[in-house]
């Protein structure tokens, strides 16, 4: 498994092969460790053209798919100035980013608003993301200054659900099920239902569940595909968990954002605004289209037992309300309370306004006046 500690051998090789990977001085390079064919790969692709125009090429980006550094990498190479932007999986650092994972780990939150959030939970879940932590979490900038990066963006991907080597659809198939989790909210669900959590990057998926070392991948559909792991799954149970995955999209080295002038630092902004949107757009859109040709191809698509319903709203009402005691023990975190009651009237507000927005466009011009607008470039991340 790649580790932070691989961070000191990345800066060796970096360090050898700088001139290979940056063209010149106003070239910014973005690390995304995912494959070149994800959503999040083509929106930062988009943010790269999005930049170029807006400055007229006097700043541009060149984006590394799962090259220049891992996932696991990715935070603390950028804190050292490996890459210029790169996202960032803040639940990959628990101790690092506390105040951005109780936001991000209590997304399970969707199953409960007033206004079912279907079709629209990742752009919503992200937009309320980016949105709180600009504008509400001093706390959260806090954290990332720390760790020599600014925020600009989050992608968001749908509900997750359970891909799996067997059938694993009610609490009897669940006991036991060795189960690939992304965050401690999910390992909180697998234990609650009887399985057994399984820590790993996304990284190492493929191999785990291809050798039969997991049963079941707790992910989005769409990053099943993304990953190339569709050959191995067999089955995909929707209805449970839930919840979504927030990346931190477009993080930005301190130093980088500094030396950017501040019409500079509003383009990229505008970037951030068009990539995010594409990203949590195509997941939330082509997980139907998905579903169907995974169908095709013998995958057998179910629905969780109504049980494994039941047991999951269950646990999220308890979670939702020990995570403030918890991660003020664990973290220090003081105002967790707050913050989510506050999160959740954002997150409500953002379920109506995603529903307007059709487009990449639509919804990129909705974060820019409700989120990006507000920013003040002279202020964020100096």
């Amino acid at each position: 498994m790649k580790t932070i500690q691989g961070i000191g051998l990345a800066a060796g090789l970096a360090a050898l092969t700088m001139t290979a990977t940056t063209a010149s001085a106003d070239q910014l390079r973005f690390a995304i460790g995912h494959p070149p064919a994800s959503f999040l790969v083509k929106a930062g692709e988009t943010m790269a053209k999005t930049m170029a125009a807006e400055t007229g090429d006097a700043v541009t980006i060149k984006v590394f798919p799962m090259s220049l550094l891992s996932m696991a990498e990715t935070s603390g190479g950028l804190r050292d100035g490996l890459a210029d932007i790169g996202t960032v999986m803040s639940t990959y650092f628990p101790a690092e980013f506390p105040h951005t994972n109780l936001l991000l780990e209590a997304s399970m939150m969707l199953s409960t608003l007033p206004e079912d959030p279907t079709g629209v939970e990742a752009q919503a879940y992200s937009a309320a993301m980016a949105e709180y932590i600009l504008t509400k979490c001093p706390e959260c900038n806090a954290e990332f200054a720390k760790q020599n990066q600014v925020y600009t963006a989050a992608a968001g991907t749908p509900g997750y659900a359970l891909n799996c080597t067997k059938p694993v659809v009610t609490m009897d198939d669940l006991k036991g099920a060795r189960l690939r989790i992304g965050g401690a909210n999910w390992a909180g669900w697998s234990e609650a239902v009887g399985a057994a959590p399984v820590t790993m990057s996304g990284n190492e998926m493929l191999e785990a569940l291809s050798q039969g070392v997991l049963d079941c991948i707790i992910l989005s559909v769409p990053d099943v595909q993304n990953f190339g792991m569709g050959e191995s799954v067999k089955h995909i149970t929707m209805g449970a968990p839930g919840g979504v995955y927030v990346a931190s999209m477009a993080q930005v080295n301190r130093d980088t954002w500094q030396d950017l002038s501040p019409e500079a630092r509003t383009a990229l902004l505008k970037a951030a605004a068009l990539g995010s949107a594409e990203a949590s757009l195509a997941y939330e859109n082509n997980q139907a289209d998905i579903l169907e040709k995974v169908k095709a191809k013998g995958v057998q698509v179910h629905q969780a037992d109504p049980a494994v319903v039941e047991a999951t709203r269950s646990f999220v009402d308890g979670y939702l309300k020990a995570m403030p005691a918890a991660y003020q023990q664990r973290y220090g975190v003081t105002r967790g309370e707050e913050m989510l009651s506050d999160f959740r009237e954002t997150l409500i507000k953002w379920v109506g306004l995603a529903r307007t927005a059709k487009t990449r466009e639509d919804l990129a011009r909705l974060y820019w006046d409700e989120i990006y607008s507000k920013v003040d470039v002279n202020t964020h991340g100096m």
